[in-house]
This record gives structure tokens, sequence and C-alpha cells, in this order.
């Protein structure tokens, strides 16, 4: 292999305080992350000690206003630092934009006395979120979900269970959403749920394709009590609040999405200037430059989506159709990359022995989760023209 390091991408920071930090998530993601990513991941290991040190190096609360511990940076830092995570491990990238979301109800729509009594600890005190609004029967259709929040006096008693849960089984807390009332997304409300709740309890990991390192789990609540004060807004709320996480979730997945395309083409660009055919590395070849042309441009343009609707965020403006277009054309993009890289490297790219059949395996889930590509296409559309007039 050619021993050319990837080159840092050349990236528009508007602070030298974001550029210093960029530099520092640069420095942790090859020195601590990347060089056991493969080892790690085909164990199935679970880098608990690196979120540890995201969350001491306040790289966990990132979003979020200083008060409560948070680097009130702005989104198009925050989405910077996820992609060069990602591009490091996935799990590692991923897991951070699910902690995000799961702090984003509480941040946003919490009390001041909840925010003082949990925030500080979620953002920066080595905690670990993950958010539950998937069910078995219930993934696109999130507003049927079925999972009920009974009142009982000053609590709230859960039943029901969650799918697909990233973190499910080994975060310490979780941000729930349950039906407390009518049927539709008007009887939904938000809880926020310690992840050592009595009657709380999660499945096995799901056996997957790809990111084996991230636990994804079901989670089985069988009368969970929880204290009226760690209920999140208002009654029926709940579906308000997740369509808000979601829109920034989103953009979280497609910084992640490019992070993944970006290390696969840094690896396929290096094996075409180090492999030799017909006395040439194959990087002279007309056909593979053209197909390395394109997997940079497909790059290129998914990060300025990215940044684009991250800027819209940041200005206090719409940006919801944005989002869904950032998450729909970088995550097709990530699997059009690297499965190019795989092409690019032949033989080689079908092995365990490079990184680039792990990171097409991973790619796949960025098209389904935080809602697949194709309920993207629906909020587009419905931006464009309107509900569905059936």
């Amino acid at each position: 292999m050619n021993d050319r390091a990837p080159q840092p991408v050349d990236r528009q920071l508007p602070t030298e305080e974001s550029r210093d930090l960029l530099a520092l998530v640069r420095e942790i993601a090859q020195r601590e992350i990347a060089p056991r990513a493969a080892e790690e991941e085909a164990d199935g290991h679970f880098p608990r000690e690196v979120f540890t040190l995201l969350s001491e190096s306040g790289l966990l609360g990132l979003p979020y206003d200083a008060e409560y511990g948070g680097g009130e940076q702005p989104y198009e830092v925050y989405l910077q630092v996820l992609e060069e995570l990602a591009a490091a491990r996935l799990t590692v990238g991923l897991g951070v934009s699910v902690h995000s979301l799961a702090c984003h109800g509480l941040a946003g729509f919490g009390t001041e006395k909840q925010k003082a009594e949990h925030l500080s600890a979620m953002l920066g005190g080595g905690l670990l979120g993950a958010y539950c609004l998937s069910e078995p029967s219930s993934g696109s259709d999130a507003a049927s979900l079925s999972t009920k929040a009974v009142r009982d006096g000053d609590d709230w008693v859960l039943t029901g269970t969650k799918a697909w849960i990233t973190h499910g089984g080994v975060a310490d807390f979780y941000t729930v959403l349950a039906r407390t009332g009518a049927d539709g997304p008007k009887g939904i409300t938000a809880f926020l749920v310690p992840g050592d709740a009595e009657g709380l309890s999660a499945a096995a990991p799901e056996k997957k394709m790809g990111m084996k390192g991230s636990p994804t789990a079901q989670l089985h609540f069988d009368g969970v009590r929880v204290p009226d004060s760690r209920r999140i807004g208002e009654e029926g709320q709940g579906f308000t609040i997740a369509l808000g996480a979601l829109d920034s979730g989103r953009l979280g997945i497609a910084a992640c999405a490019i992070g993944v395309a970006q290390a696969a083409l840094d690896q396929a660009l290096a094996y075409a200037l180090a492999r030799k055919q017909f006395g040439h590395p194959i990087a002279d070849f007309q056909g593979l430059r053209f197909m390395l042309a394109d997997m940079a441009t497909k790059i290129e343009a998914g990060r300025a989506l990215y940044l684009s609707a991250a800027r819209l965020r940041d200005a206090g403006k719409p940006f919801s159709r944005q989002a869904a277009m950032a998450k729909l054309f970088c995550t097709d993009a990530a699997m059009s990359v690297t499965t190019d890289a795989v092409q690019v490297l032949g033989g080689y790219g079908y092995t365990q022995d490079f990184p680039v059949e792990r990171l097409m395996r991973e790619a796949k889930v960025l098209q389904i989760v935080e809602g697949t590509n194709q309920i993207q296409r629906v909020v587009i559309a419905r931006h464009l023209a309107g509900p569905e007039s059936r």
C-alpha cells in the first residue's frame, strides 16, 4: 500500500476556536479511534472508553448551551466534528449523533429545574444517552407507536417495547416517546428514563451487517415507573419534540455518511497510487481516474448540502426540507462511494484485509436510520407539493 497519509479535508470553519476544535478531534480520532476500529468492529467491542474520553474532552455536548456544560458550537461546526469521528469509526460518530439526539428534548423543551438537575450530567458528565421512538410494528409510521404511559398519582407507568435502539442496554438514560392519550401524534408524550430504572430491560443485541461494535437492541418496559418531574414538555407534545429532534438528527446522519465516504475515497486513492498493473499505477488509467473523480465530487456535494442546511438551522430559519435532502443525498452518496471503493481495490476490496468492505457494509445502514431514504423523499415532496390528496 501507498504510505501517503490521507490529506485533511479543507474545511470552511467560522472561527479560530472551531479550527482548533477540529484539530483536537482529528488528533483524538487518529490516535484513539482509527487504529483499533477494524479489530474492535470485528470483535463487536463497544468502545465505551472512547465515549468517556469524548465526554471528558467536551465533545458530547457541542451544540448545546455552555450554561449547562455544552460547547455552544454552531451546527456547522458540530457536524464537521461528527464527520471526522465517523471517518475514523462510524460506531463512534453515529454514537455521538444519537447521544445528541437523546439530549435534544430536555435541552429544548425541559423546564429550567429539569435542565439544572439533569442536563449538565447528560452533556459532559460521562453519561451516554439513547433515543426511543421506533417499535417492532412502528418504524416509518412513528405516530402509530403503542408503548403506553399511564398516570398513577405523581408517577407515570410505562409498558411496551421499543426497537432498533442504538446504545440499547448500555445507555445511562433514554428519551422515550410513549402514548398517554388517543391514537395519532397528539397522544404522544416524551419522558426521560434512567438506564437503571426498575422494570427496564434490553434484549440481546441485533446481529447486524455492519456497525457490530454499536449495540442495537429492543428495550422492554415492564411497568417502569417514572416521576412526572421527568416528563419532557407538555402532555401530548411528544411527537412535536420527536420531529424537531429528527430534523437535527438527520443532519448528523448526513455528516456521518460523508465521513464514511471520505474514508473510503482516501483508501481507494492510496491503493490506486500504489497498485501497479501493465507497468503503471492503476491511478494512471482513465477509467479509474474518472471513478475517483466522481467519488470526490459526490463527497464535496454532500458536504456542501449538509453544511448549507446546518447554516439555516444556525440562523434560526426553517431547515426541515434541507435536512431531509441532506440525509437522502449524503447517505446515497456514501453507499455509492463505498461500493466504488471496493471496485477500485478489486479482489482485495472484497476481503477483510482492507477497510473498504467494512465501510460499504456500514454505509448501508445510513440509508435506513433516522427515517429511511424513501421517507426523506416523502418529506421533501410534501414541502414542494403539499400533503397527498388521497
